[in-house]
């Protein structure tokens, strides 16, 4: 039995809130289907999506949505885009609960598996939970580039950051509130993912890994990340090491 900001948590009863932060841009292929199957997973929860500047009709969906307004969704929206660690930043200021999972809108990695992501904080063996897409044997990749970055990736940031990942880059990360209170992310873009990996090693927080399933896609079908990206991690892996 774990305890959070004074509530009891066991394997299979939660009695704590959970916060689900979803980043969406020029998400309007996917986004509405994201939030169904977030709905439907069985916690107490609160669901808040930041729109990040979207000009494919996302902030359409979120705005008019009969079905988003029914599930209680809370919608925050950036004028113009700024990334998706600003949007994170915007929607971590808004969360009330006690534990903190991060998902995608893209429906790269299915809301399903939250029990599993879930369960290393549950029974009180980690702070951090990593959903990996490289354990458990399975690496789909949209390209064997994305596969490489991916690992070249990782690592770099352990062997200068000193942690023990198999997928740094993963977007399922999930935290308690403890966690998010002890960090003061400053990356507006995709460099969210070494800031974030650099303050909590430094920090000695507990870190757990779990496999996930990834449904990757490609460019031409919505994908942001790109190599530009991936050359701006390896300078934050760096700089959120050494100096900041």
């Amino acid at each position: 039995m774990t305890v959070i900001c004074g509530k009891a948590l066991g394997e299979d009863l939660w009695l704590v809130k959970i916060s689900i932060v979803i980043p969406a841009y020029n998400e309007a292929l996917t986004v509405e289907e994201t939030l169904k199957r977030v709905h439907r997973v069985p916690y107490d929860k609160e669901i808040i999506v930041v729109d990040d500047g979207s000009t494919d009709g996302t902030r359409d969906i979120l705005q008019q949505s009969s079905l988003i307004s029914t599930m209680g969704i809370r919608v925050l929206l950036h004028e113009q885009n700024q990334g998706k660690g600003a949007a994170l930043r915007t929607g971590f200021k808004a969360v009330t609960g006690d534990v903190v999972i991060i998902q995608d809108a893209d429906l790269e990695q299915d809301p399903d598996e939250y029990p599993k992501l879930l369960e290393p904080i549950a029974n009180g063996t980690a702070d951090i939970v990593y959903g990996s897409r490289f354990l458990g044997g399975t690496y789909r990749f949209s390209s064997f580039r994305q596969f490489a970055a991916n690992r070249f990736l990782t690592f770099l940031s352990n062997a200068v950051l000193g942690a023990r990942l198999s997928d740094m880059e993963t977007g399922y990360k999930v935290f308690t509130r403890n966690v998010l209170d002890g960090l003061d992310i400053k990356s507006n873009r995709f460099g969210f993912e070494p800031e974030f990996t650099a303050k909590v090693v430094k920090r000695r927080f507990r870190i757990a890994q779990v496999p996930v399933t990834y449904n990757p896609r490609t460019h031409s079908q919505g994908k942001k990340i790109n190599w530009k990206d991936g050359v701006k991690a390896i300078f934050a892996i760096i700089w959120f090491r050494f100096f900041d």
